[in-house]
């Protein structure tokens, strides 16, 4: 048998699916810490953006120094937030390593739409009477929706990879799978986690592609890849 069969009779083996060390159980932590890092980076980073977009000052630093994170590896930054007082709170210290890695993506896409929203478009609405709220919310938000969606896009599937990462220092999700592989030197274990781990970004990309293709026509014109 080779190494994909044994694999996929893993995978398809309906005890490997039940219990805390289960399919179901740990795709469940994955799709918890991959939304909650999701959602609270998109609390942080797009409000951000839009205003220093909107504003058209200090987005550069802001992004900048929200790349800056990448430079650390999220793997050491999980290990010192475990050693740190967040360590015995399992899940947050994943949640805040992957908030950190999601930042940069959605504060760079989001600040970048914001600023190719044509500059006479803009003009035209405050010479309409707009507030600059009214701009904001009216205009350059759903112009600069194509691109904050590809950040909002990137920054998940690459949470999904990087939790994976987490199961590393003790934490949950489709990682815990690959390791106990690794511990228990099975191959087609370790080989059946990574495939949940690729499908899972690649379903996410799928949705996000979806709800990309739901935008306007209008407004996918305005920018993004």
């Amino acid at each position: 048998m080779t190494t994909l069969a044994a694999a996929w009779a893993w995978l398809t083996t309906a005890a490997h699916w039940s219990g805390e060390d289960g399919i179901g159980h740990r795709l469940t932590e994955h799709l918890l810490l991959t939304g909650a890092g999701l959602a609270l980076s998109c609390l942080i980073a797009l409000p951000v953006a839009l205003v220093l977009g909107h504003l058209g000052r200090g987005g550069a630093l802001a992004v900048n120094l929200a790349n800056a994170g990448r430079a650390v590896p999220t793997f050491a930054v999980l290990v010192l937030l475990l050693l740190g007082p967040l360590g015995p709170h399992e899940p947050w210290p994943t949640v805040v390593a992957l908030v950190l890695f999601a930042v940069p993506p959605l504060l760079t896409n989001a600040y970048v739409g914001m600023r190719e929203v044509d500059a006479d478009v803009v003009r035209a609405a405050r010479g309409m009477g707009m507030t600059g709220r009214q701009v904001l919310a009216r205009v350059e938000l759903p112009l600069a929706l194509p691109l904050i969606l590809t950040g909002v896009r990137v920054a998940a599937v690459q949470l999904v990879a990087t939790a994976t990462v987490a199961a590393l220092a003790g934490g949950g999700g489709l990682g815990r799978i690959i390791t106990a592989g690794f511990n228990l030197a099975s191959t087609p274990q370790v080989v059946a986690g990574a495939v949940l781990v690729a499908g899972l970004a690649l379903l996410v990309e799928g949705l996000f592609e979806a709800v990309r293709a739901l935008v306007p026509a209008g407004a996918r014109s305005g920018g993004g890849p």
